[in-house]
Formats: C-alpha cells, sequence, structure tokens
C-alpha cells in the first residue's frame, strides 16, 4: 500500500509497484547486511592480501624502473625521508587528496547524510577542507624558515628545546595511531559486511600491503601509489554518481523519495519495518532506521541545511580535523616533500579537489540510502556500511565489489602515509636525537624500515582491541579533536608567531587535553547521568570536549607568551639548529630557496586560503538558509554542482600529475627502450662529446653559407 501511494501522489513516477521504495525483497528484514554477505569470504581474501601484494609489485617495480632505467641515485635515508624534497604541484595535490581520503572519508560522510540530509554531506566536506586550504600556509611558511627539516617535531626541539619536543612527540604520535585506528576499523567493518571475512583478521592482515611497498621504496613509493589509489577511488566515485542520478535514478526522483520518506507516520513506520506489515510485529524505534521526520531539521526534512544537528557536527568535524592535519606528521612530511613552488598551490589545489569525494559521494549514494529506505539500522551506518549498502542495491556484487576496491585504497594510501610519517618520528626524533646522535645514513634507514613493520604489526593488533571495546569508526572520528585538538594552535604559533614561547606552549597542549577531558566526561555525566562509551560519544558531548581542547590552549599558549614570557624570536635561526644526516642538497639550492619567489607564494596561498576558508564555512552556508527547505530545481542544481566538481577533479588529479611529469615518464620509457635493444643512453658526457665534435662542421657551413 506504501509503494501504490507513492506512484498516486508522484505522477512521475509510473511503473512496477516493486520498483518503488520501501521495496517488497526487503520486508521482514530487520538490517541490511545482517548476516548474508554478498560477496563470499575468498573475495576478501583476495582484496585484502592479493590486491595488497598487487600494489606492492607495481609500486616497487615503478621505483626500481625509476631507479635504473632513468638514472635517479639509490636510495639514501634522506630520499627515503623526502622523496628529494622536489614533488611537483599535481603530485603533491594527488598525494594530499590520497592522505586525506581515510575511510571515514568514505563511509562517515554518507553516514551523516543519512542522519541528517544534505548538511551532512556539505559539513563534512566543507568541514575537513580548511584544514588543508590553511595548511598550505604552513607548508610554505616551512619552505621559508627550516627548509631542511624532516619532521616538526624536529623544528619544535630546534625552536622550543627538548621538552617541547617530547610533548609534541606525544601529540603527533597520537594522531598517526587515531587516524591509522580509524582506517582499520572502517576498513575491517566493511570486509566483513561484504564478503563475511572476520573483522580481526582483516584488520590484521591489510597493513601488510602496506609495509611491503613502504619498507622499500619510501616516501616516493608512497606518493606513486597514492596516484594510482587517487585515480582508481576518483573513478569508482564518478561511476557510483552516474549510477544513483542518471543510470536508475534522477535527481528529481530522488527529491520525491526523500520527500515521501519524512512523511509516513510512526504507525505507517512501525508498519513497514515489520515481520508481517503490521505494527503488532514491528521492530522499528525512531532512530534506528531512516523513516519519518527528521529530528532538528526545518520541517522534519531530508532536503534543507538548516539542521541543529548537522551543524553541530560541522563544529566538530572543523575542530577535530585541524588536529589531524597540524598534528599529522604526513602533512608536514608532504610540505617537505615539494617543491617550495608546488607547496602552496598543491595543498589548494589537493584541498578543492578533496572536497568533491565526501560532497559527491555522501550526495549520491548517502542520501540514496534514506530515499529508498533501505533497512540500514542506526548501528550500520555507524560502522560506515550506508555506501556499501545502496551499491549493492543499485550494482549488485559488483557494486559491493567497487566499494570494498574504493575503500582498500583509501586504507592503503592513508596507511601508507601514517607509516612513513611513523618511522621518520622514530628515526630522526627519539633514535637520532636521543639514542645515536651521530647515526649514519644507513642506520637511519635502516631504523625507518623496521619502525615501519613493527608500527603495521601494532596497528593491526591494536585496531581490533578497540573493536572490542565497543568503539565503531563514528565514536572515535568524533573523539580525535578532544585528544589532538590541544596541540594545534601552539603549533600553528610555532611557525607563525616570533612571540611563542616553548613553556607556554607545553603548559597550553597538557592543560588543554586535561581540559578537554574533564569537560567531556563532566558534560556526559550531566547529560546522560552516567559516563559510558554512548553517553561519551553523543554530539553534544563531543562537541564540548572539541571546542575545550583547542579554544582552551590557544588562550593560554596566547596569555602566556603575551604577558609571562613573551619572546623575539629570529625565525633566520632555526635552519642553522637542524641538521642533515647526508650531504643531499636536492631542494636546498639557492635558486630553490629564492626570498622573492618564497614570499610571493606565501602571499599568493595566504590570500586564496582564508579567501576559500571564508567561502566554505560562511559564505556557501548562508546563501542555503533563505532556500529553506530545497524546492526541486534547488536540489536539481545541488546535485549538478557535486557531479560537475565530482568530474573536474577527477581529470585534474588524473592528468595534471601526469602532464607535469612527462619528462621523467619518457626518460623511464626511453631507459627500457634502450635497456632491451641494447642501445647505449644517452648520458650527459655523451651528449657533450657528440655537440663538441659537430661543432666544427657546424662552423664550416656556416663559413660556406657566407661565401
Amino acid at each position: 500500500n506504501f509503494g501504490r501511494r507513492i506512484q498516486t501522489r508522484k505522477m512521475s513516477f509510473e511503473g512496477r509497484l516493486e520498483d518503488l521504495p520501501p521495496f517488497k525483497h526487503h520486508a521482514g528484514q530487520t538490517s541490511y547486511f545482517g548476516d548474508d554477505p554478498p560477496l563470499p569470504e575468498s573475495v576478501g581474501w583476495l582484496v585484502v592480501i592479493g590486491f595488497g601484494l598487487l600494489f606492492s609489485l607495481i609500486t616497487t617495480l615503478l621505483v626500481m624502473a625509476d631507479k635504473f632505467f632513468a638514472g635517479n641515485a639509490s636510495i639514501t635515508s634522506e630520499h627515503f625521508n623526502t622523496a628529494g624534497r622536489m614533488i611537483k604541484t599535481g603530485l603533491t595535490a594527488s598525494v594530499i587528496v590520497s592522505q586525506w581520503t581515510w575511510a571515514a572519508t568514505l563511509l562517515q560522510s554518507s553516514n551523516v547524510a543519512w542522519q541528517y540530509g544534505v548538511s551532512g554531506p556539505f559539513w563534512y566536506a566543507s568541514g575537513a577542507t580548511i584544514q588543508v586550504l590553511l595548511f598550505g600556509v604552513l607548508a610554505i611558511s616551512l619552505k621559508k624558515v627550516s627548509p631542511s627539516a624532516h619532521t616538526v617535531c624536529e623544528i619544535v626541539n630546534a625552536r622550543w628545546g627538548h621538552k617541547a619536543h617530547m610533548t609534541f612527540l606525544f601529540f603527533a604520535f597520537c594522531a598517526n595511531v587515531i587516524v591509522t585506528s580509524m582506517l582499520l576499523l572502517g576498513g575491517a567493518a566493511t570486509v566483513e559486511a561484504l564478503t563475511g571475512m572476520d573483522y580481526r583478521l582483516a584488520s590484521f592482515f591489510i597493513p601488510w600491503g602496506v609495509i611491503i611497498y613502504t619498507a622499500s621504496g619510501g616516501l616516493k613509493a608512497t606518493f606513486l601509489a597514492s596516484y594510482i589509489h587517487t585515480v582508481i577511488i576518483f573513478g569508482v566515485l564518478v561511476t557510483m554518481i552516474l549510477v544513483v542520478y542518471i543510470k536508475v535514478y534522477s535527481s528529481d526522483m530522488i527529491y520525491d523519495f526523500l520527500d515521501q520518506t519524512i512523511n509516513y507516520t510512526k504507525e505507517e513506520c512501525e508498519a513497514i519495518y515489520s515481520e508481517d506489515g503490521t505494527a503488532a510485529t514491528t521492530f522499528y524505534e525512531k532512530g534506528t532506521y531512516a523513516c519519518g521526520p527528521v529530528s532538528g531539521n526545518r520541517d522534519g526534512s531530508y532536503l534543507t541545511m538548516i539542521s541543529g544537528d548537522g551543524l553541530m557536527f560541522g563544529i566538530i568535524n572543523i575542530v577535530g580535523n585541524f588536529g589531524t592535519v597540524f598534528v599529522d606528521q604526513s602533512y608536514w612530511q608532504s610540505a617537505i616533500a615539494a617543491r617550495p613552488s608546488s607547496a602552496a598551490r598543491g595543498y589548494l589545489l589537493g584541498g578543492i579537489c578533496w572536497f568533491s569525494i565526501p560532497f559527491a559521494l555522501a550526495t549520491s549514494l548517502g542520501l540514496a540510502s534514506t530515499a529508498l529506505m533501505l533497512p540500514i539500522t542506526s548501528s550500520e551506518a555507524g560502522a560506515g556500511l550506508v555506501p556499501p549498502a545502496v551499491a549493492t542495491e543499485l550494482l549488485g556484487d559488483a557494486g559491493s565489489a567497487l566499494i570494498l576496491i574504493m575503500l582498500f585504497m583509501a586504507i592503503v594510501s592513508t596507511g601508507s602515509a601514517e607509516s612513513i610519517a611513523v618511522s621518520s618520528l622514530v628515526a630522526y626524533d627519539i633514535y637520532r636525537e636521543y639514542i645515536n646522535p651521530d647515526a649514519t645514513g644507513e642506520q637511519i634507514l635502516k631504523v625507518s624500515r623496521i619502525v615501519i613493520v613493527v608500527f603495521g604489526l601494532f596497528m593491526g593488533v591494536f585496531s581490533i582491541a578497540l573493536n572490542e571495546m565497543g568503539l565503531n569508526l563514528g565514536w572515535v572520528y568524533l573523539f580525535m579533536g578532544i585528544c589532538i585538538g590541544s596541540a594545534v594552535i601552539p603549533l600553528w604559533n610555532m611557525m607563525t608567531w616570533s612571540k611563542a614561547s616553548g613553556t607556554g606552549a607545553i603548559i597550553a597542549a597538557w592543560s588543554g587535553l586535561f581540559l578537554a577531558v574533564t569537560g567531556w566526561m563532566v558534560a556526559a555525566g550531566i547529560q546522560s547521568e552516567e559516563v559510558t562509551v554512548d553517553s561519551l560519544g553523543t554530539n553534544e558531548v563531543m562537541l564540548s570536549g572539541n571546542l575545550i581542547a583547542i579554544l582552551s590552549s590557544g588562550f593560554i599558549h596566547w596569555a602566556y607568551s603575551t604577558f609571562i614570557d613573551p619572546q623575539d624570536y629570529d625565525f633566520a635561526e632555526l635552519d642553522k639548529n637542524i641538521h642533515l644526516v647526508e650531504d643531499d642538497q636536492s631542494g636546498l639550492t639557492a635558486e630553490e630557496q629564492d626570498p622573492d619567489e618564497l614570499r610571493r607564494a606565501h602571499r599568493w596561498i595566504t590570500r586564496r586560503g582564508y579567501a576559500l576558508t571564508i567561502v566554505l564555512i560562511f559564505v556557501w552556508p548562508i546563501l542555503s538558509i533563505p532556500a529553506g527547505v530545497f524546492t526541486k530545481r534547488y536540489f536539481s542544481f545541488w546535485v549538478l554542482l557535486a557531479i560537475a566538481w565530482g568530474f573536474g577533479a577527477a581529470i585534474v588529479i588524473t592528468i595534471l600529475p601526469l602532464s607535469e611529469s612527462s619528462d621523467e615518464i619518457g626518460d623511464v620509457l626511453n631507459g627500457m627502450v634502450n635497456f632491451f635493444t641494447g642501445s647505449k643512453p644517452k648520458t650527459e658526457e655523451a651528449v657533450k662529446e657528440v655537440e663538441e665534435e659537430e661543432e666544427p662542421a657546424k662552423e664550416v657551413a656556416e663559413e660556406e653559407e657566407e661565401a
């Protein structure tokens, strides 16, 4: 009857009753996946083990080809951890997109669309894009004042000393552990739901694919793999957008389905989610399934930006993600690896392109999940199972496989960046600083590779422990700002404010963490009258902890540096306290460190970074308020924007790195041709000899022509 009523009310839906939501084939289902995964367990093993080994092989071969056929030098410790400091704009942007595309990007973004409607994808995308845009300012500041650095903690040590160094080393490790935990929690849950593979085995074996190529090729291998992963992710993204809004449905149909979903009464929802179609056998609970009005939204609609809970999530998202960018060594490492001229542009372009992934993917799969009224439970959504559910519904086993591959690409690309980040922190900030100050490049390289292996194994076990504690992807995602948010403003001040006090930074970071955890737990006790995992995970409680963390530490550091211990630091001295392990001057020549060029780049990224931040956080949402509940035409424009942004980003991120690296690719191909044909490559010396031999002949020809 419900399907027939939709057909009567919405004249555009003419067709078979079973083609209209709620679908008959889901009648009586208490959850979407239950105990019946759409793919066999062997597919899970194939993706987790087979894909890991395949990409390890491909990436290792690419690094070897670059080394042997293009004549690049052997891997040194400097090159292993900095990629030669010569990465161009396109590849830098691609790497930023890859690093910032977590399992949460693909899974949690659709979860908030399932919860809040159109505001969820927007706040996820905008609330996590501005950090990358603003980090571009720090990236170019790093190139100006500490171009020789290997890690962010090395810079802390050079400016503020050992006590501050140990403090921020703790927060940096926390950031790496939290990010990797979210990768494995979301990834293992999805692999288990789609294939039936035990999540504990998935958590343990997923890091192995990362370990192999990261340990062999270092940061450059990570960058090459990240490009491949990013291209695949965008390929699946574009496919899903086309399937939802062009192949199977249209924006008008999704609009009408969403409108119908919120118009069901409680009694009708009970009948839909029941064993026999009657309220007597219902298993419906408000908040467990997407049915009926949305609490906190204008008119209870999914089709509005006026959402109290959506806005609250946006604020948590903004605060929390400052920590996972500014405190995460992998982003500092990408800035270190980029050319000075590419650092600012790479981060800006990367942020703009990354925006399209959560925005377009969740606007398609996330909204479709509620429009089609799939029996997805709140616990399934919290575990990140909205995208695989919709993809499976629309494309069958092929959809499940595509989401699984897309997710695996996100896990291994970010996982490799986190692995090399942790290895750099241990090698330079612990081993070289406190254990073996006279460490050679070979020793640094050995320690880096050992740490990559150990960290991968540790994270596999740690993610299993988190899951056993009942912490899912959504919970950890909201918690991260509480844990590391207090380190954000002190690190920003370190790179941009000459008065910033090291003692004040230490006090601010620890005090902010203590106050945040205290406020978080107190808020849970007040709201729920008990402190449990569930009470600590509500939006209001998480928001209080996140805000206390970043705001209290910022105020404490400002007050201490202004009134108690003001400094007058000369940034010209910073790089003098940072020393290379080996004499590798790539990316550090006078031409690449031109002060005028760096000053122009700093001005360029500062203006554009701040401007885009204001547009994404204030201008865009404010302009959406007069629309109230979206009309059908307004929603069509919104969907068109998501599609265009997704296609544009896919084209840029795929083609630009290739076009910029055409010379290097040509060198590798020429080297391969010379190797297999037995020809001798044209070295610089050989080219010079040929030119010297041809010079007299040219002079004779010119004299004859004049005569």
